[in-house]
């Protein structure tokens, strides 16, 4: 019986990986530009060590890669909103100054005059950070240009360009999520930069783009989790009802 027991423990302490990504997902459902990379499945290996070599113990298998199917995109008309198609990404600053890669497109200018995702990270152009003159209404245009102008310049107001984004398309590449959630190169360390792909990003600006999660596939999965987990525990309590009818059985015969 004890065989039983510890091939459903060792399920059960697997799913537990497999719904904390799942929860992840749900979390993230309404997030700008979220998008899935944990994939999880469970697989059966052969354990090593002392006594009998006939165990087998469930491991969960985890591929943590950023899946870059595009999420809904969102009109707001808003000048500062982007959304960016394809498989391209924008390169941001993070925390701790370097350079990492996000699909967040709703922007914004901070107190410092610096333009700045919704998550306080700052958008870096082709020289650096953007700065943003004083008092300077600011659009960008869909190959990532960067224009301000004056709105209170009497006459005809002329935009000028301050600098365009870095957007890079990630089609040759894999990326995958820092531990503060944005981009980085797959089996590169954070900060990495990587060689553009064939592609020219583009973007779409007055929109945003919402989570790739679909809300309806990952609440089912969680209730299909739900129940396997249940199931694994109802094994392991009628096992220990058989062990214990056993043992009485034992002692009766005695």
């Amino acid at each position: 019986m004890d065989r039983l027991i510890f091939t459903s423990n060792g399920t059960v302490n697997a799913q537990a990986l497999v719904r904390a990504s799942l929860v992840n997902e749900m979390a993230n459902v309404s997030t700008v530009g979220f998008k899935r990379s944990f994939e999880s499945a469970l697989r059966t290996v052969k354990v090593e060590g002392e006594g009998f070599d006939t165990r087998y113990q469930i491991q969960a298998v985890q591929r943590d890669v950023i899946q870059m199917t595009p999420g809904p995109v969102m009109t707001t008309d808003r000048p500062l909103d982007i959304a960016i198609s394809g498989r391209a990404v924008l390169a941001v600053q993070a925390a701790n100054g370097q350079t990492a890669y996000t699909r967040r497109g709703d922007l914004r200018v901070n107190l410092q005059g610096q333009l700045e995702t919704g998550g306080g990270q700052l958008v870096l152009g082709q020289g650096g950070p953007i700065n943003v003159p004083p008092g300077f209404r600011v659009r960008i245009n869909s190959d990532g240009t960067v224009y301000a102008n004056d709105p209170g310049q009497v006459g005809v107001q002329v935009p000028v360009q301050i600098d365009r984004l870095r957007l890079k398309d990630a089609s040759n590449i894999e990326l995958t999520r820092r531990e503060d959630g944005l981009f980085k190169v797959l089996g590169q360390p954070d900060g990495a930069d990587f060689a553009d792909g064939p592609n020219l990003p583009v973007i779409t600006p007055g929109a945003l783009e919402g989570s790739n999660v679909n809300a309806v596939e990952a609440m089912t999965r969680l209730i299909d989790h739900s129940r396997s987990f249940e199931m694994q525990i109802r094994m392991m309590k009628q096992t220990k009802d058989i062990d214990e009818s056993g043992a009485a059985m034992m002692r009766t015969t005695g």
